[in-house]
This record gives structure tokens, sequence and C-alpha cells, in this order.
């Protein structure tokens, strides 16, 4: 088959048409301030005064804490870029004391760490191979060699880094420089098995992603599915949840639940409760990485 290249000139499409695709961008505004008249009105102006259309809009107006969450996707003309949308909506962000944040379509850059259970990471590649996971997989991070042969299998590099109490700090190190070589934008734990440092959580704060094996704050630390057979408990769960340095308290991104009876003893227990990780995290990651999570002091708002 001989392939033809079409001069847009010739074409029976309507210019408009020929040239959508490279004229049309599309990004993402969220916001966050303190809850007042005229503010949608103001960012619906802005991006109407630009020639922007919404695509899709949410907002949450929390009359408790008086506070307006937003999420605006539009798209119009590829000559804005993040950085230009900032610079000029720097005046409207002022006036009402917004934290604001634009994106385009570039999708984030995720690391992945594990130790020796692979479900997690195994779901996570499954959906990023398939398109669905709104983010790109850049490596795989573990302090076991467990896991190699499945990140080689992806395509992806693997680095083994162990951790000992003598060699946390400088495994820590040898991590953020990870993050600054291949321009990481999310760091996420699945079922990595070690307490990040304060220092260390603080550095990745706001991007990085744990999954929790139990609903928290219930079950917290080793052995929860055992915990939680002792107390007959008749729901398992996982929480997916933004790291911080005071252990299993992170803001709560999303939680999955199976409804279990007395028959589930702990390794029953487990084998389910790890169907409702790898569910609860994928989530979380896909969320974060289309801007959906707005961080809220302790708490989030999920505009899914």
């Amino acid at each position: 088959m001989t392939l033809v290249a079409t001069d847009p000139s010739t074409s029976t499409l309507p210019q408009s048409e020929v040239h959508l695709e490279e004229q049309t961008r599309k990004f993402v505004l969220t916001l966050s301030c303190v809850e007042r008249a005229g503010i949608v009105q103001a960012v619906t102006t802005f991006l109407f005064e630009r020639g922007f259309n919404i695509d899709e809009h949410q907002q949450f107006d929390d009359g408790l804490r008086q506070t307006l969450h937003l999420r605006s996707a539009f798209s119009g003309s590829s000559a804005y870029t993040p950085e230009r949308l900032e610079e000029e909506f720097r005046s409207i962000a002022d006036r009402f004391d917004m934290k604001f944040s634009f994106h385009d379509q570039t999708k984030q850059r995720i690391l992945v760490m594990v130790s020796k259970f692979g479900h997690c990471l195994n779901d996570l590649l499954f959906r990023w191979r398939g398109g669905s996971l709104g983010g790109d997989i850049a490596l795989v991070v573990s302090n076991h060699e467990t896991h190699r042969a499945m990140a080689d299998a992806a395509g992806l590099p693997f680095i083994y880094l162990p951790v000992t109490s003598e060699t946390k700090a400088a495994a820590e190190q040898r991590l953020l420089e990870l993050v600054d070589e291949y321009d990481i934008d999310l760091v996420v734990l699945a079922r990595y098995m070690q307490v990040l440092s304060d220092d260390l959580c603080r550095a990745l704060e706001g991007r990085a992603i744990n999954i929790h094996h139990s609903f928290l704050p219930g079950f917290k630390g080793a052995r929860p599915y055992h915990q939680a057979y002792d107390r007959g408990v008749k729901l398992v769960g996982a929480t997916a949840h933004y790291v911080t340095a005071e252990l299993d308290e992170g803001p709560i991104i999303e939680q999955e639940v199976i409804r279990v009876d007395h028959s589930y003893g702990p390794t029953a227990l487990s084998t389910v409760g790890q169907d409702a990780e790898a569910l609860a995290l994928s989530r979380a990651v896909r969320w974060h990485c289309e801007h959906r999570v707005l961080l809220d002091r302790t708490s989030t708002v999920v505009f899914r």
C-alpha cells in the first residue's frame, strides 16, 4: 500500500478541522482558597477571555471549613503553556489568596518502590501498559531482588537499593538522587516495607503515595490481618494515603472494602485484602496523576 502525503490546501475538510489537533491543547486548573463570592466567575471569565472551552468542572464548597476547592479541565490554543497561564492568573490568585496550579497533558513520571509482596506492583504495571494508570512508570526501586524479572519484563530499569540501619541514610539519599535523575513526579510505595525517615517524608511531601493493608487508623503496624482476624472483622479494607512523617497518618486518598465473614482466617483475609490494596492504590495513583486530588490540611478532596 502506498501512502500519499495530504496537502491541507487540497483537503475536503474545513481548515479548522484539519488543524484542530495541532491547535488545541488540554489543561487542568486546580485551586483552593477561602470561600467568598466571585471566585468561580473570576475563573470562568479568565478562561473565556482567552478562548478556552471548559470540558469538565467540579467544585466543592466546604461549609464547615469555609473553603472552596475547584478543578477545571479546559482546552484551547496551544500557544499557551502552564507557565504562561500561571503568570497571567497571578493577579486573580492574589486577589482571592488562592493556592493554585495549572497542568497540561504531560504525564506524571512515577517511581515505584516495592519489597517482597509484588501484587500491587504487578497491578500498576498492568494498568500502565494498558494506558489506564494516568501516568508513566519510569523505574522500579526495591530493597530486595525479588521482582527484578517483573520490571525487566516490562522494560523498566530495576534499582536494587538494600536498606539496613547502617545504610538507611545513604539509601534514602540515593533515592532522592534517582528522583532527580529520572525527573520523577510521584513516588509510589507499592507495599514497600521500610519506614521512611522524617527528612525523606518532608522532601517528598505531597508527591509520595503509600498503600496500607488495612483501614486507617485501625490495625496499624505489622500483621494487620492477624489483628483483624482476632477482632472478628466483617470487612477487609485497604487505604491509599500520602506519606507524611507521622507513620500511617497521612491524608487519605482512597479506601477499598471487601466483605468477609467468620470463616476467613488470616491467610484468606490477606488474600482478599491484596485485591483491595491493588484497587485502592491504582485509583489513588490515577487520580493524583490526573490532578484530581487536592490536599486540605490532614485530609483530601478528590474529584473523581
